[in-house]
């Protein structure tokens, strides 16, 4: 059983109708050898998570750890400034060990209900993180681009709050399948590094 923590904002902690938070609801449905553990807070900047780091990631000494920020950090009345940002996810990447990492860019947003944020901003705290990922070898999901290619993604932005930030249940089934997928590509990986491992083991004491 391996251990997985969810570390984001309200788009982890929500809960949207479901008897605990969605994310971790599905993803424990969907995988049944691993364990999912939800460290999201609602309203978290990364700075603000920064502070409770070590107490709801670390000290769980997790096989894996999705990140998932930026909602609040890119916008008005939360700003945190995108170097910092990037400085941010960089820190937890490395803490947490980057081939333990599952960087996860923000989703975007309906601007009709959202006088605050920006897509346009919003993209560019994607974009930080994706450069994190190249810059540290970590694992990486673009949920931003995968939802808003989507023609039909304001629909997809609609949950219970109908705010256009916090999304419902067939947005999570997206982000859950994206994890899902890339816990899947992780595990064969380190499937035939062991195998390969062993095989040299077997070929070198011979």
């Amino acid at each position: 059983m391996l251990d997985v923590v969810c570390f984001g904002d309200s788009i982890t902690a929500r809960k949207e109708g479901f008897p605990s938070p969605i994310l971790t609801f599905k993803l424990t449905t969907k995988l049944k050898n691993y364990h999912f553990i939800n460290a999201g807070i609602s309203g978290n900047t990364t700075e603000q998570a920064m502070q409770r780091f070590e107490k709801d990631v670390l000290a769980r000494k997790p096989d894996i750890v999705t990140v998932l920020f930026g909602a609040n950090d890119s916008s008005i009345h939360k700003f945190v400034e995108l170097d910092t940002f990037k400085q941010n996810i960089t820190e937890f990447t490395k803490r947490i060990g980057p081939e333990k990492t599952i960087l996860i860019t923000p989703a975007p947003i309906d601007e009709a209900l959202q006088p605050n944020r920006s897509n346009e901003r919003l993209k560019q705290y994607a974009k930080a993180v994706k450069e994190v990922a190249e810059e540290t070898g970590s694992h990486m999901i673009d949920f931003f681009t995968v939802l808003y290619s989507k023609p039909n993604y304001k629909e997809l932005l609609i949950g219970e709050k109908n705010d256009g930030l916090h999304f419902g249940e067939a947005g999570y089934e997206i982000l859950s399948d994206l994890i899902v997928q890339k816990l899947e590509e992780i595990n064969g990986s380190n499937n035939k590094v062991g195998y390969f491992r062993r095989l040299f083991q077997r070929l070198f004491n011979k």
